[in-house]
């Protein structure tokens, strides 16, 4: 039978978390809990034991019961040590007789998929060694002394060494046994103790998502390959105003003397109004019909910047922070020219992110073409980490 003792012992004090680096959630579930999803998705058959901190044993229990679901039976939980070969040695104790091959894996590497869980015991099956996965290593390495380079290391020579590592039980026990005898040295792997006994130790190929979460940047890694953490949406806005030699232009938020007006219920500022419509495309919320429809007399005549002002409230509202906004002024005036950076100030001060305008026209061909109006497409980006 297999037994696969999982390490979830350790502090993690270099991930920088209020609780020990297990229990920490990762898309709102702990640690330990994604990584014991990985021990059952193995077709291997095991006896499970769960090495945690004294302080934590309960909610380590907890999490071994949701996490094995009907298997219960299958896992238990055990008090670890400050120091993990001792807390190894406590799973390892507590592992059944019948066990034969013993799995040891870091709570840690919380996206080990199950697969390489069954690779490394078919190997230990197949050669009654230890096994590693291990995966390559793709940069170049340097010998020093201090700050000095003293040469390149041949990498052909170098892996990744990663979990679980497999070993046949009693070698492993014997090894473990001969280790607490030794008090002068602190092993930093399981391999390296069943390798100091005499044993030979094999690798495996590794899998890339079985890397360890050791600081704030792996969590936002795991995070990230989970699909969790900072969502991006993006959203398009488009809008159309006529000519209407009758009325001021405002467009962008600006006032543009001696130049055609556009015609609307508001202002008829069709840039203010293609960004509105973008940013709450992006968050879900509509747009800026049903928000701010003609029949609202409160925007009759209002300026684009009323309208910015409030869709930025209601996107805040949603959860989503603004990442930027890029638009395009379809037009045969007015030509932007020198106050484009005017314009891309004005608007990145109102939506609060950075705004980037761009013009132009349609050749002859069209309403814009004709100059009949001008069409305004923009896009937007937003982002929230809930």
């Amino acid at each position: 039978m297999i037994g696969i003792v999982v390490v979830a012992a350790g502090s993690g004090t270099r991930l920088g978390a209020d609780a020990p680096k297990a229990f920490v959630e990762l898309g709102g579930i702990a640690i330990l809990e994604r990584a014991l999803g990985g021990v059952f998705q193995s077709a291997e058959q095991a006896q499970v034991v769960v090495v945690a901190p004294r302080s934590h044993v309960e909610a380590a229990r907890a999490i071994a019961r949701r996490a094995a679901g009907a298997a219960s039976d299958a896992i238990s939980v055990v008090v670890g040590d400050d120091h993990r070969q001792a807390s190894v040695a406590a799973g390892l104790a507590a592992l059944g007789d019948d066990v034969d091959v013993v799995l040891v894996h870091d709570a840690a590497r919380a996206l080990t998929p199950g697969s390489a869980f069954d690779r490394v015991v078919r190997a230990v099956r197949a050669s009654n060694n230890g096994v590693i996965p291990s995966l390559p290593v793709s940069d170049t390495i340097k010998r020093v002394d201090g700050p000095i380079v003293l040469d390149t290391v041949d990498r052909s020579e170098l892996v990744h060494v990663q979990t679980p590592q497999g070993f046949p039980r009693a070698a492993l026990d014997a090894a473990y046994a001969a280790a607490a005898a030794d008090r002068l040295i602190e092993y930093t792997d399981d391999a390296a103790i069943y390798s100091a006994a005499g044993h030979t130790v094999e690798t495996v190929e590794g899998d890339a998502q079985a890397f360890k979460i050791t600081t704030p940047w792996d969590l936002q890694r795991a995070q990230h390959m989970l699909g969790v953490g900072t969502r991006i949406r993006t959203g398009v806005g488009m809008d159309v105003h006529a000519y209407d030699p009758a009325q001021p232009l405002w467009l962008g938020g600006l006032y543009w003397p001696d130049v055609v007006g556009l015609a609307g219920h508001s202002d008829g500022d069709a840039l203010c109004h293609a960004i509105c419509d973008a940013l709450l495309s992006a968050a879900g919320l509509g747009d800026i019909g049903g928000r701010f429809g003609t029949s609202d007399p409160r925007f009759a005549g209002a300026h684009g910047d009323v309208f910015i002002t409030e869709t930025v409230a209601l996107v805040a509202g949603a959860g989503y922070a603004i990442g930027n906004v890029s638009v395009q002024l379809v037009a045969k005036h007015p030509r932007l020219g020198s106050r484009r950076t005017e314009l891309e100030r004005h608007l990145s001060t109102l939506v609060g992110a950075p705004v980037s305008v761009a013009a132009t026209t349609t050749d002859g061909l069209g309403f814009t073409g004709r100059a009949e109006g001008v069409a305004v497409i923009a896009t937007a980006l937003v982002h929230s980490d809930r």
